[in-house]
């Protein structure tokens, strides 16, 4: 790698963040010479983004911690309509008001990675329902939708997977990449913002609005994709059994956060410290370098540093605190994703699979009497050996908790309420 490189271009790339980029020669150039704005947007479906938005929110990290600018672009405008990318099925209109709520509590977990003021290289959260709530349709169709063929819009993955399934696409849904572009141009005349950052899905979206800008703006902008993120066995990343891991603490215990990083295969591990971790190179080397059982060790601290960042300090070491006497000491911690059960339910009596459902330690009650029926499921440390077992309040242990366990790493706690 030659010396004239940016640090943000080279901590891209030697941390495995590099995709594709339109004109990488160029923004390396650019990005060494001058401190540099880029975006990543994130529509506001949901209170919380998950682990799969955590690649891109890393990117504006270093981007920062290189000297640069990040703007979060919030989709208040675009999450009206849509993103097909990806997606079956039409997705169900939000209010304002959602959306808005959305937004705020979004906002909170970039607060982690970012540093937000009104310095040369401190972070922006901008809502593209700025102006696109205010634009006109008849002149937008004019001005902009005039450097748009559909001809080429039918080529993008995301309208040629809906069309092939025979899946429906509304008219709606078909405008969302006009409006992304057009949010490239909008940032780029606000806020001189040159480049455009996102998963490898978004190639063709940010690729239009770089084409737009040019033609539209006279303005050189740049793109760059991430590569698709799997596990070494092929899986997604981020699907676990108990459903998408999330990013805000009300939905995703710090200490359920610590134990995904924790369950890494093992050939992963070196690639997600320098993906997901802020550790230094060199130490990701040496632990990289680990065999036999001393991979665990690398594991916990992937686990901890990676819940670190996200949840704060405290919560990183008390979750590897929690592991570590759940584990090796056998014991009931207090750190254990914990679910409240009303006493008068349990004198009733509950069935062993629907608690491990209502915990969130299996997906489904299908899942549960699998886990049950192939031995893997645990109360008070103690085998379930029929699918149709019950529990009661005789099963609150000496803690005044019943623990829940499904294989040997992933724990709950039922408390009578």
């Amino acid at each position: 790698m030659s010396n004239n490189k940016s640090e943000f271009v080279q901590t891209l790339v030697e941390r495995g963040f590099l995709h594709q980029c339109t004109d990488l020669e160029a923004l390396d150039k650019r990005a060494a010479e001058s401190v540099i704005t880029s975006y990543v947007g994130y529509d506001a479906t949901a209170d919380s983004l998950h682990i799969g938005n955590l690649v891109s929110i890393m990117m504006l990290h270093w981007l920062q911690q290189t000297g640069h600018r990040p703007i979060v672009l919030m989709g208040g405008g675009t999450t009206k309509i849509g993103d097909p990318s990806g997606k079956d099925e039409t997705r169900q209109l939000l209010t304002d008001d959602r959306i808005n709520a959305n937004i705020s509590s979004i906002r909170e977990t970039f607060t982690s990675f970012l540093s937000f003021g009104d310095g040369e290289t401190d972070a922006m959260m901008v809502n593209n329902a700025d102006w696109l709530d205010e634009l006109a349709y008849i002149p937008l169709l004019r001005e902009i939708g005039r450097h748009f063929t559909i001809n080429r819009m039918l080529t993008f993955d995301s309208v040629k997977l809906r069309l092939e399934r025979e899946q429906p696409l509304t008219f709606l849904e078909f405008n969302y990449m006009i409006l992304q572009a057009y949010d490239f141009m909008e940032l780029a005349k606000r806020h001189d913002c040159v480049l455009q950052m996102g998963g490898s899905d978004q190639w063709g979206n940010i690729i239009n609005g770089i084409e737009l800008g040019r033609r539209a703006a006279e303005r050189e902008l740049f793109g760059l994709t991430t590569p698709l993120i799997t596990t070494a066995s092929g899986a997604k990343m981020g699907k676990t059994a108990a459903g998408a891991v999330w990013l805000r603490p009300e939905r995703y215990s710090p200490y359920d956060y610590w134990q995904f990083w924790r369950n890494t295969e093992d050939a992963d591990v070196g690639r997600f410290l320098k993906l997901f971790t802020i550790l230094p190179m060199d130490e990701i080397a040496r632990l990289e370098a680990l065999e036999g059982s001393e991979i665990n060790d690398a594991k916990k601290i992937l686990a901890t540093a990676a819940t670190a960042l996200l949840h704060g300090e405290d919560a990183g070491r008390e979750s590897a605190e929690t592991a570590e006497k759940t584990f090796v000491s056998g014991v009931t911690a207090d750190g254990l994703p914990t679910t409240d059960v009303p006493r008068a339910e349990l004198e009733g009596g509950i069935a062993v699979f629907a608690l491990l459902t209502r915990v969130g330690l299996t997906g489904s009650n299908g899942e549960a009497r699998r886990l049950i029926k192939g031995g893997g499921a645990r109360v008070n440390d103690v085998a379930v050996s029929q699918e149709t077992a019950e529990i009661n309040a005789d099963a609150i242990n000496d803690d005044g908790v019943i623990k829940l366990s499904a294989g040997k790493k992933r724990h709950a706690l039922i408390r009578p309420a």
